[in-house]
């Protein structure tokens, strides 16, 4: 039988990742240290740099019109 799949939380792909992306020691040398293949790191480095535009597309005011459809929607609903 094979060994049991590891499962990284969210919180520890994140360090790891931005500790690729500050480029501080090698790719090797974090993975070495964190027990994870290098090419996991590196996966993980690109989702974050792919990631982190995405958080700056749209901004409140895309989130803030959702919302206010949202709510004009109830209020027809409940006729309000």
């Amino acid at each position: 039988m094979g060994q049991k799949r590891r499962r990284f939380t969210a919180g520890f792909k994140a360090r790891v990742a931005l500790e690729a992306l500050k480029e501080v020691d090698t790719v090797q040398g974090i993975a070495q240290r964190n027990g994870l293949h290098p090419n996991q790191v590196s996966a993980w480095k690109r989702q974050a740099s792919e990631g982190a535009a995405a958080a700056f597309e749209g901004g409140a005011g895309k989130r803030g019109d959702d919302h206010e459809a949202t709510v004009r929607e109830l209020h027809a609903k409940t006729g309000s």
